[in-house]
């Protein structure tokens, strides 16, 4: 086998010498390197790139033999393309993308954070900086100045079912722009907590059968949950289209959006007990989630699910449109997430996404910072190497066991074969195709 080798690589060097001139800058298609690179390596290299009239110059001379990875860095950068490692022997070659990195980055950012602190003071000097910019970079502060005011929401009638009630909401934000969303609520009375729910990238939105399950049963333990569309997604997109939700403003409005619903709720509720502000999410949701404790201190317990890397801000325009990962000097979700210490936080990851690295890389970060305050036992990670990227059973179970010790729900009520799953359309303020929508709301024209 080495002997063949040998003569698969002497074979494709005297192939390539005849074209490799001085004159020539040594270049070659990038196509014809990369198939030499997977016969002299032995390896598949499975293409997310287009290499069609790709050219590279000096080409044979960035193979490193005694490499793999450090010649696909030298063959594809000068194209800003990247590759994934997939197992020993699969390579995905992929665009160069600015929000994901590798472990190895982001193990050597969270050790350069660490080095910018060393005690309480130190840190604190740092979230002061890292809060003011983040808004800034955001452009929070100028959407909030061109918001509604004193909007009123509109509301549905209270649907009620074993132990919650559901009620939908549209709450007009900037003019003519509305954030549509249910609210789920127990059927006990009393002062309860609240817990504002961002939706990620899940298939069906917050329509999804696991969503209704999550907030409905969070509710028939004493909690009020509320869930809202992603900008540009179901009843928003009826308002501006879903290619808006790949825009950067999207990052601002969703932000937005979280804050000025946590604003009504608080205003117009009595149920609410303004100790127990909770706000949880799954993937993009769970980036909010971050996003939304470094914009506003009146959370008081968070939860993020398989979304927290210190390599990965989240692949989509509405986390990472807007560059709140350059602020003071250069940041990551994990810092981010780490702002909220000494307050009660959970993080869920799975060995089956880039959450992977969270018991080795973020969550040791994490426990130093809250070590600042003495308060190490307030934040916690529950990862499930076997699964996969969802908001599945194991992990809302975590989610579950994580309130109900913070907030006080009643374990007795945790029950999800009770909670009754709605269509659609019965989640929907404004009808299935926008029929409801105001006199003076955005309509999305084709």
């Amino acid at each position: 086998m080495k002997k063949q080798m040998l003569l698969c690589m002497a074979a494709l060097s005297f192939s390539a010498v005849s074209a490799q001139t001085y004159e020539t800058r040594f270049a070659r298609p990038l196509s014809d390197v990369l198939n030499d690179v997977a016969a002299r390596f032995q390896v598949r290299l499975k293409y997310d790139i287009d290499t069609v009239g790709c050219i590279l110059p000096y080409a044979d001379f960035r193979i490193r033999p005694y490499s793999l990875e450090e010649t696909l860095t030298n063959v594809l950068s000068p194209f800003d393309y990247k590759f994934v490692k997939q197992s020993d022997t699969v390579y995905k070659l992929k665009p160069y993308e600015y929000a994901r990195r590798t472990d190895v980055d982001g193990e050597k950012m969270l050790s350069y954070l660490s080095g910018l602190y060393t005690d309480k003071d130190q840190w604190e000097q740092r979230t002061e900086i890292l809060r003011k910019e983040v808004r800034q970079r955001l452009g929070l502060d100028d959407m909030l100045k061109g918001t509604v005011k004193d909007a009123k929401p509109i509301l549905s009638k209270v649907r009620k079912f074993d132990g919650y009630t559901v009620q939908n909401f549209a709450l007009e934000t900037l003019p003519g722009l509305y954030v549509c969303g249910s609210v789920y609520a127990p059927r006990s009375k009393g002062k309860h907590a609240l817990i504002i729910c961002p939706n990620g990238h899940f298939g069906q939105g917050r329509y999804r059968k696991d969503q209704q399950q999550r907030m409905a049963t969070l509710a028939r333990m004493g909690a009020i949950c509320v869930d809202y569309d992603l900008y540009g997604w179901g009843e928003s997109a009826l308002q501006v289209g879903a290619e808006a939700h790949h825009t950067s403003d999207a990052h601002t409005i969703q932000a937005m959006n979280g804050l000025l619903i946590l604003d009504d709720m608080l205003a117009n509720r009595k149920d609410i007990d303004p100790a127990r502000i909770g706000v949880n999410g799954g993937s993009g949701g769970g980036t909010q989630t971050v996003l939304l404790t470094v914009l506003d201190d009146r959370f008081t317990a968070a939860a993020p699910v398989v979304s927290l890397a210190s390599h990965f801000d989240g692949g989509c325009p509405c986390e990472s449109g807007k560059p709140i990962q350059l602020a003071g000097g250069g940041t990551c979700n994990a810092e981010l997430a780490a702002l909220f210490a000494p307050r009660p936080m959970l993080v869920v990851s799975d060995g089956g996404d880039w959450t992977a690295t969270v018991p080795r890389l973020e969550y040791p970060y994490l426990q130093r910072i809250y070590g600042f305050y003495g308060a190490t036992d307030k934040v916690s990670n529950v990862h499930l190497p076997k699964e996969r990227h969802d908001f599945g059973p194991n992990k809302r179970n975590a989610v579950y066991d994580f309130f109900i010790d913070v907030f006080g729900l009643d374990r007795r009520m945790l029950d999800e074969s009770k909670v009754t799953i709605e269509s659609e359309n019965a989640l929907k303020s404004f009808g299935e195709k926008g029929e409801k929508l105001p006199a003076g709301a955005l309509r999305y024209k084709e």
